[in-house]
């Protein structure tokens, strides 16, 4: 009988410790986002620094295989060969110069897509072929990668310049 006992004991023990196990909540990813929004940024001033090189494969390479960009005044340019075009058109403006930074970057807390906002200040010449300067600002948003990298998934920038009057 005292056996019968055990046996009946061991049973709700185990049970107990299923049911234990069983309603134990999972485990909260660590929280990576001050790492993240530190790579973003990283990212983006390795970026910025990048175009001096005028190479448009090199700025292909920030964007995600089917990531997009948004230029102002042209249509949207999805695929790293698209992008690279969008690229290569603005790196044969003379006198092209661009440098951009972030203000804002934040990731979500899924760890696994983010976005930056920010200023960028682009050299050119005129249609005369005078110096001209063009501020802005832009987004873009980013999602990590498998290897842990961040790319950029859709990038939108635009002018605080005027709009010109209409000709007459």
């Amino acid at each position: 009988m005292n056996r019968v006992y055990c046996a009946i004991g061991r049973i709700a023990c185990y049970g107990l410790a299923i049911l234990t196990l069983g309603c134990a909540q999972p485990q909260p990813a660590p929280d990576t986002r001050a790492a993240d929004e530190a790579a973003i940024r990283k990212a983006e001033a390795d970026w910025s620094k990048d175009t001096a090189t005028k190479q448009a494969s090199a700025m292909a390479a920030y964007y995600d295989e089917a990531g997009s960009v948004l230029p102002p005044n042209a249509p949207i340019a999805t695929g790293k060969e698209a992008i690279g075009k969008v690229w290569e058109d603005m790196f044969a403006l003379p006198g092209f110069s661009l440098h951009f930074e972030s203000s804002k970057v934040e990731v979500a807390r899924s760890g696994d897509i983010g976005y930056s906002e920010g200023s960028y200040e682009l050299q050119m010449n005129d249609p005369k072929g005078n110096p001209m300067t063009d501020t802005g600002k832009f987004v873009t948003v980013w999602k990590k990668q498998s290897d842990g990298s961040w790319k950029a998934v859709t990038d939108i920038f635009n002018s605080d310049l005027p709009v010109p009057p209409p000709p007459k």
